[in-house]
């Protein structure tokens, strides 16, 4: 039996979300939810779906804008909830299931807002290829029943880019995002110090052009990640030295380049 074509996919995961009756969708603004909100969107109407989107300082900022500005287009309603992750002591110790305790935090709030908004159903944005890589909080998804029409609609990033890019979707070339506490070492504390340090030197680098930036923070060294086939411009002396300087202003001893390039994850490669 050969691969499930999309149009079967597609027709699944409206499936998925027409039984759901109506909707409340976690909202990042990254390529996944983003389809997901617009899939709802046009499968339930206005009224059947609602976005939230969790404000964090684990979260890089200059997502807020965008993540407002394609829900506008989008045409979803779309509201903002603070939350406070860093205030608990089992996720700011960064274990090796730090993502458990964050989504539990979260996903708590959102059923909150589901009561009072009546909505039925709560939703984010986990593919298929989310099985394939370490995800302890995919463990309080499931506890909490929040559903994941993607994942199970067997939907592909690659195949989720490609019909975001059918659909219009600005998202569907967007680099990946990821919390800013992956940047650190499991058992390195998570500060707001050093996650702004982190996001600061990522926005710096980001807008230098690199597509995909990870700093990888450990201790006063900066290990940064671009995609390796970036990593000659980066090397031109100039940009070299401006990434250094800038780098130990925002607190930096040392400054360093992974030479293996950009990948999703690599602080679990120890695991």
């Amino acid at each position: 039996m050969g691969p499930q074509p999309i149009s079967q996919k597609m027709e699944r995961l409206k499936e998925i979300i027409r039984e759901m009756d109506s909707l409340l969708v976690a909202f990042s603004g990254g390529v996944d939810s983003t389809f997901l909100l617009k899939v709802a969107r046009e499968t339930l109407g206005r009224g059947g779906v609602v976005a939230v989107t969790a404000r964090s300082p684990v979260y890089p900022k200059r997502e807020y804008a965008a993540a407002r500005k394609l829900a506008e287009e989008i045409d979803a309603q779309h509201i903002f909830v603070d939350s406070h992750e860093l205030d608990l002591p089992e996720f700011a110790a960064n274990p090796v299931n730090r993502c458990y305790h964050c989504k539990r935090e979260l996903f708590s709030q959102l059923k909150e807002i589901a009561r009072k908004w009546d909505v039925s159903s709560i939703a984010e944005g986990s593919t298929l290829d989310d099985e394939k890589d370490f995800r302890p909080g995919m463990t309080a998804i499931q506890e909490m029943s929040i559903r994941s029409p993607l994942r199970e609609a067997g939907l592909t990033k690659a195949e989720i880019r490609a019909q975001s890019r059918k659909l219009g979707l600005p998202t569907w070339s967007k680099p990946s995002l990821a919390c800013l506490a992956s940047r650190l070492p499991y058992g390195d504390p998570i500060t707001r110090e050093a996650v702004s340090q982190i996001e600061r030197a990522e926005q710096f680098l980001i807008r230098l052009g690199f597509s995909q930036v990870r700093v990888r923070r450990h201790g006063k060294t900066a290990r940064i990640e671009i995609p390796s086939e970036e990593i000659e411009s980066l090397l031109d002396p100039r940009t070299r030295s401006r990434v250094v300087k800038r780098l130990k202003e925002i607190g930096f001893t040392y400054v360093t380049l992974d030479l293996q390039g950009y990948r999703s994850g690599s602080m679990n490669e120890v695991l």
